[in-house]
């Protein structure tokens, strides 16, 4: 039995409103959600950043992960960022939380690994 923790929500569920900050964040998704619904209204607001991110452009958010320059070496970000990411782009939120998800920059060619192992300390 497969027992992979998969945090999933549908591009048309309603953005949640009137939450306080300590629910957004503390809760057992740990903030997520509320990245996501933060990068649907992005979405809104900056038509050609969520263009750059449709075309597979790993674009500079207020999270690691996102590519400026491409670099020597591993670079790694944070799931909150995958999570805007995805907002941004209007998919579904989609995130397996025991496993890593390498996405290549489609502008750069640059590969970034997105973990849950990442802190801020990181």
């Amino acid at each position: 039995m497969d027992s992979k923790r998969r945090l999933f929500r549908e591009i048309t569920t309603p953005i949640r409103e009137g939450m306080s900050t300590q629910d957004l964040w503390s809760g057992p998704d740990h903030g997520l959600i509320y990245c996501w619904e933060r990068g649907r209204q992005k979405r809104d607001e900056d038509p050609k950043l969520a263009a750059l991110a449709e075309a597979g452009e790993l674009v500079v958010l207020a999270w690691r992960g996102g590519v400026e320059t491409a670099q020597k070496g591993e670079k790694f970000g944070w799931l909150n960022y995958l999570a805007t990411w995805q907002g941004l782009r209007g998919d579904d939120l989609e995130i397996l939380l025991d496993d890593d998800k390498v996405i290549k920059c489609g502008r750069t060619g640059q590969e970034v690994t997105f973990t849950s192992a990442l802190t801020t300390e990181n």
